[in-house]
């Protein structure tokens, strides 16, 4: 187990005055399943955004689809808004090799053709294997490949960090 100490509350505050930054009038939010659309959801209500997040879920696309099986436990894309033309910010927890992005990118246009999309996520832990950015990371840290960051959701909408060594 490592001694790293994520404040995920205080990330969170980062998000989303980075957020501010990035949106446009038009721009819908859209949080990849799970932790990502914690961030959505509570993004949306922050901003005081009118209508819902969107959630995007990356288990049809992935490249480990035969390994990982149908990951996410059922949970279906959800896109209370048209896509063709839309300027998409796609919100996430933790952005490491680039895959789910990729994914993500892919289950998008099967709804339509957005205007744009720009990523913002809580934590950028490098490792990246696909030439995949985030225009906005609340922190950067550095991990071995061998551990996971996850974000869980807490009573009350809060959120917090675990680390967990892979086996």
């Amino acid at each position: 187990m490592s001694t790293l100490s994520l404040d995920a509350e205080a990330l969170y505050a980062e998000l989303l005055s980075g957020v501010r930054g990035l949106l446009q009038v038009d721009t819908a939010l859209v949080g990849i399943w799970s932790g990502g659309a914690w961030l959505a959801e509570r993004l949306q209500a922050d901003l005081k955004r009118p209508g819902q997040a969107g959630v995007i879920s990356s288990a049809l696309h992935r490249d480990d689809y035969s390994a990982r099986g149908l990951a996410g436990d059922g949970v279906a894309t959800r896109l209370p808004f048209a896509i063709d033309g839309a300027r998409i910010l796609l919100i996430d927890d933790v952005l490491f090799t680039g895959r789910t992005i990729r994914a993500v990118i892919n289950e998008l246009y099967d709804f339509g053709r957005p205007h744009s999309v720009d990523l913002a996520v809580l934590v950028d832990r490098g490792g990246r294997e696909l030439p995949i950015q985030a225009s906005f990371a609340a922190a950067k840290v550095v991990l071995p490949a061998t551990q996971r960051l996850r974000l869980a959701r807490k009573d009350g909408g809060r959120f917090a960090f675990s680390l967990e060594d892979e086996a």
